[in-house]
């Protein structure tokens, strides 16, 4: 298989020095760069992390890991276009653990202004902000960040690479670099010579500072390109997590505490040990883990074994988590990140509009379960294949597992059935290591049986929302959102770096307090409830949550207005930020707004600007003799640069697909401490005949300074808000409770 171990005959990798852009920043620790973590081979000269160069091709390595949003061909998409290499010589892999790749992008989240405000500013640099990333070694995906981040790294690798091989070029042929030119992997002047035959002498001679071509000249972004994953993924022959094999190699599957947190007090694994094929059982503390000869035998020999839970720190059941996370209303806000206006005295004029909405948890169900595999050498170093979010932070947790330096554990990461957020924590993979370290020098290949994986994963919080707001003469003059909720944010950076930062946190409010309606008495709070469920970074994060809350009670507020719920919200946002608006004029116009109100039919509109792209979308639903159906959607965008636009628009359909499957039938709920829902028939997607059609538009108005937003999760938020205010419309029944099965009856 191909790997960035795998370094062939005279390949050479090359990068433009300028990309750290340390030199003016003025401290060691901001300034250094990143050391290049390739190890050259006998005949291989590694100059930097990030453009391979040999007779093949050229081979860009990612930063970001590919779990199907289409990164990995954006970031090689950047590097070509600098680089004038032809498509068809592009290939990619994604990297080792490294600080050179720290994603720079995380810049973008690291402020509680909200971002309809940031895009219309200009783009202040603040060098030791801008380095954070780097010195925390933040190589991650996540944040819809992936392209933000890589978008002047990766062009600055391609054009570093370009000018390395003219200025070769330019020694054989004692000419200036500057009458060179390259086109097609070849630099070109009284004598044409490839890449290939260059990289070796291009070594020496990358310059410190590359120019970048001029956007007018672009050949690739912004473009729809030919994802480099396609043709793999749909010939399956692209190797997944789940599909490593390596010789000798064994099979493994883990059975843990439902009661998350909780220890085991004994097990017994005789009956186990019994079944042909079996080879160990061994103990983890919380859980147990079966070796065997095939993943089959081991999933059912894991059930075999007698187990003692013991206890976890949190109520038995749904109702009381709730009633836990209700209770911190009544504690003070644990943030207040918008206080327009005076609200409290806006509603105590009267003719107050209040409303309370629940969510429930919910698992990230990737179609790809949890699995890792394992090899503990002989040496006592662990080679690890697992899709993963964090490499570096996986990298260390397994290390730290098992005892032994990090520069003795090699990661590698491969593409991902699904992550959403879910495969940022490094537990499969230092299960993994840990089974493995029970056979030493047997290859182990573990993984999660469905049941384990929704049993076992970092949930999307529950939360609680109470809005009230007011209505004067047709108009909305106050609003005040209030969300309880367990912090994701403080339960996963616990787990995930020993310590929460502290101060306000955003991700229980965000999707609520930072949207563009210019009301003028607008208080959003966020209440943190104390409850140990185990708790991650679920697609859109706090997103999903308050624009279902915040976008049902627009709605309600323009009903209770009397007026078209569209237009009143068009009306809110026109004096605000004008992209916005302009998403919701294009939605109109995309689904024929006033021509969807017909009977048997009803249509609902939901927004959220999130992660600095705005998205509106319009839902249509049906009455029909099976039940509701879910029959078109229109979705507007403006990330202001769209880099690919194919990619954006598959994302956007992904997010909403994901975000309507949940708001349809998805809840995690508990009992006696662990979790009810098993599998997929508990906690299922929409299928593709309960999809609605989609129409798709991508505006690129928002931010007149360079904005670049993400793409892999604003499409998730509104579609919960969407179908609920378009149920309403059809039926007028208003849903303030998800799933919307539990009041509707939706065509299967």
């Amino acid at each position: 298989m191909a790997s960035w171990k795998t370094i062939t005959r005279r390949s050479f990798l090359v990068l433009g020095a300028a990309f750290v852009g340390g030199a003016a920043f003025g401290a060691y620790k901001v300034a250094e760069v990143p050391a290049n973590p390739l190890v050259p081979g006998p005949d291989g000269m590694p100059l930097n992390p990030w453009v391979i160069i040999n007779a093949d091709g050229i081979t860009v390595i990612a930063p970001r890991a590919e779990m199907g949003q289409g990164i990995s061909t954006t970031l090689a998409a950047l590097v070509a276009e600098e680089l004038d290499v032809d498509w068809d010589q592009v290939r990619v892999l994604h990297g080792p653990p490294a600080q050179a790749y720290y994603n720079a992008g995380f810049v973008e989240r690291m402020s509680n202004e909200p971002d309809y405000r940031l895009s219309q500013q200009p783009r202040s640099h603040n060098a030791i902000l801008a380095a954070v990333p780097k010195i925390f070694s933040m190589q991650m995906t996540g944040g819809s960040t992936g392209a933000i981040g890589g978008f002047v790294q990766m062009r600055l690798a391609g054009a570093g690479a370009r000018e390395a091989l003219k200025a070769a070029a330019a020694k054989r042929l004692g000419v200036a670099p500057d009458t060179l030119r390259t086109e097609g992997g070849k630099v070109i002047g009284a004598q044409t010579f490839t890449y290939a035959e260059l990289a070796a002498e291009a070594a020496d001679l990358v310059p410190d500072d590359v120019p970048l071509r001029d956007p007018s000249t672009w050949r690739y972004v912004g473009k729809s390109m030919p994802r480099l994953d396609m043709v793999a993924k749909s010939t399956g022959t692209e190797t997944f997590g789940i599909d490593i094999v390596l010789p000798g190699m064994k099979f493994a599957t883990v059975r843990m505490n439902p009661r998350r947190g909780g220890a085991m007090t004994s097990f017994d694994p005789a009956a186990a040990l019994a079944l042909p094929g079996v080879e160990q059982v061994v103990g983890l503390g919380n859980g147990i883990a079966v070796i065997a000869s095939n993943t089959w035998t081991a999933l059912q020999a894991a059930q075999q074994v007698d187990v003692q839970w013991g206890e976890a720190d949190y109520p038995a059941d749904s109702a009381a988590m709730l009633s836990r996370i209700e209770a911190a209303f009544t504690t003070d806000p644990d943030s207040r990140l918008r206080d327009d206006g005076d609200v409290e005295a806006e509603l105590a004029k009267g003719d107050v509009i209040e409303a309370e909405y629940r969510i429930p948890f919910l698992a990230h169900a990737s179609m790809e379960p949890l699995n890792a595999t394992a090899w503990v050498k002989a040496d006592g170093s662990v080679e690890v294949w697992c899709g993963n979010q964090a490499p570096i932070m996986t990298r260390d947790a397994i290390a730290s597992a098992l005892r032994i330096g990090s520069d003795k554990v090699t990661l590698h990461t491969p593409v991902m059935g699904g992550g959403f957020g879910g495969r940022t924590d490094p537990v499969p993979a230092v299960l993994a290591a840990r089974v493995a370290a029970a056979m030493p020098d047997t290859p182990v290949k573990l993984t999660y049986s469905r049941e384990e994986d929704m049993g076992q994963d970092f949930y999307r919080p529950a939360a609680i929302a109470r809005l009230s707001g007011r209505i004067e003469s047709g108009k909305a003059t106050a609003l005040w959102g209030r969300t309880a909720a367990p912090s994701a944010t403080r339960s996963a950076l616990a787990r995930l770096i020993g310590f929460a930062p502290p101060g306000p946190d955003r991700a229980t409010v965000e999707g609520g307090f930072d949207q563009p309606y210019g009301l003028p008495h607008y208080r959003y709070d966020g209440h943190s409830a104390d409850l140990a469920v185990p708790l991650g970074f679920w697609r859109s994060v706090g997103n999903s949550m308050n624009a279902f809350f915040l976008e049902s009670f627009i709605d309600e507020l323009a009903h209770a207005a009397k007026a078209d719920p569209l237009a009143f919200r068009l009306e809110l946002m026109q004096d605000t930020h004008a992209p916005s608006a302009m998403l919701l004029e294009t939605v109109r116009e995309m689904s024929g707004w006033e021509s969807l109100n017909r009977p048997g039919f009803g249509r609902g509109v939901a927004f959220c600007y999130s992660f600095g792209t705005p998205v509106a979308q319009v839902m249509e639903v049906q009455e029909t003799s099976a039940g509701i159906k879910l029959t078109r959607a229109w979705i507007a965008c403006d990330p202001g640069l769209a880099m690919d636009p194919s990619i954006v628009e598959a994302q956007m359909i992904g997010a909403m697909v994901y975000g309507l499957s949940a708001a349809v039938q998805e809840e995690i709920t508990f009992a006696d401490q662990a979790v009810v829902q098993q599998n997929f028939p508990d906690h299922d997607a929409l299928r593709m005949h309960t999809t609605p059609r989609f129409e798709v538009r991508v505006l690129q108005n928002n931010g007149s300074f360079g904005h670049i937003g993400g793409v892999g999760e604003p499409g998730t938020p509104p579609a919960a808000p969407a179908l609920a205010n378009a149920l309403f419309d059809l039926t007028g029944t208003r849903a303030r409770e998800l799933p919307l099965n539990r009041t509707f009856d939706f065509a299967t």
